[in-house]
């Protein structure tokens, strides 16, 4: 009995491992993003990590991909067991902590294929724990399946191939896109809130300073405030979340005024997405140009979309000589858009045609 329990925790941990590494391998840089939110000044107020968050997400998630590997194949078992058992504590705390003090909303578990609250990918670890507990006290039974010389080029093998998922990935698109914002996605209905759609309960949270302390009251406790208590903001706490469409943030403004409706009733479009233009790629900056002047010739409305500052985007009109729309949408819907920066994005009457990276922009379909 404890050996059929140790195999198909064996199995069970394993797989979950590669699959949950795999679609975060598929979009290391969403992973990233993830970790831009832990390092924040929020949560865990330590920014110096910021600059490597996609070389620390790389790791993890190939570190992942791998370890759960090494444990369908019994390989080095008590270094992996260990292994495993160190990085689920980690994962565990770290959900524990986003659930417990509210702060990052979707862990990034299984990437965008599969969200979850703070409290489900809680309980997920906890459930990983268990049976890797399970296989630390029976390690005994966990048995190579090949030679030592097999298991160690499978393991190179496998360590190989997800670095250079890894790089492909990253000059190019996701192998599988799991966002709102894949081809064929209308983003005018996507933004859509059905009639009978359940609402969200909101409570106003209100802060006052209380003897050089702020502290919150509800609506209810204003009626018994301290005395000499002095307001200072208000919030509003989300009890229970309503219906939130797959696109709830995209709207594009040009000098202020929201071109939103009417950039998706156009037949024939480009939006060239950059969230950041400072951190922009200069070689794919250079062939925008290039691409405005086919599309243009053919009939295409073309813009930029960039959630940069309007000192940013005039110096990079001077330095490329743009002479097209250049939009302000938020910077965290356009890294959802696409993570390529920049990126092309091609639509007709709002349908997502086409998504190009900058690396691949000579496949684009005009």
């Amino acid at each position: 009995m404890k050996n059929f329990i140790t195999q198909f925790s064996r199995l069970f941990v394993g797989i979950l491992f590669i699959i949950s590494g795999l679609i975060k391998l598929n979009d290391p840089l969403g992973f990233s993003y993830k970790l831009d939110e832990y390092f924040s000044e929020p949560v865990f107020n330590i920014p110096f990590f910021v600059p490597f968050s996609l070389a620390i997400a790389l790791f993890l998630v190939i570190l992942e991909v791998v370890l759960g590997f090494m444990l369908l194949i019994g390989y080095k078992s008590k270094w992996t067991i260990w292994s495993l058992l160190l990085l689920v504590v980690l994962f565990t705390f770290l959900t524990f902590y986003s659930a417990y003090f509210d702060v990052v909303k979707d862990c990034g578990c299984f990437g965008d294929a599969l969200h979850l609250t703070p409290w489900q990918s809680f309980s997920k670890d906890l459930i990983l724990l268990f049976f890797i507990l399970i296989l630390f006290y029976n390690q005994k039974y966990i048995k190579p399946l090949f030679t030592a010389k097999i298991q160690n080029i499978l393991v190179l093998t496998s360590i190989a191939l997800c670095s250079f998922m890894g790089y492909w990935v990253l000059n190019h698109l996701p192998l599988k896109d799991f966002r709102p914002y894949k081809v064929g996605t209308n983003i005018r209905k996507s933004m859509e809130i059905p009639d009978n759609a359940p609402k969200s309960v909101v409570e106003m949270i209100f802060i006052y300073k209380v003897k050089g302390v702020d502290k919150e009251f509800t609506e209810k406790d204003l009626m018994s405030l301290p005395e000499g208590a002095e307001f200072v903001d208000r919030k509003d706490k989300v009890i229970v979340q309503g219906y939130q469409p797959p696109i709830h943030d995209f709207k594009l403004e040009l000098d202020g005024e929201d071109k939103t409706d009417m950039i998706l009733s156009k037949e024939k479009a480009i939006l060239i997405v950059a969230y950041d233009l400072e951190k922009a790629n200069s070689i794919g900056l250079q062939k925008i140009n290039d691409v405005y002047k086919k599309a243009n010739a053919k009939g295409y409305y073309v813009a930029l979309l960039t959630g940069s500052s309007t000192d940013v985007i005039n110096d990079i009109k001077k330095k490329y000589s743009f002479n097209f729309d250049i939009l302000f949408c938020d910077a965290t819907a356009l890294k959802t858009v696409e993570r390529g920066n920049p990126s092309f994005v091609i639509l007709n009457y709002g349908t997502i045609i086409q998504k190009t990276h900058y690396n691949d922009v000579d496949n684009l379909k005009l």
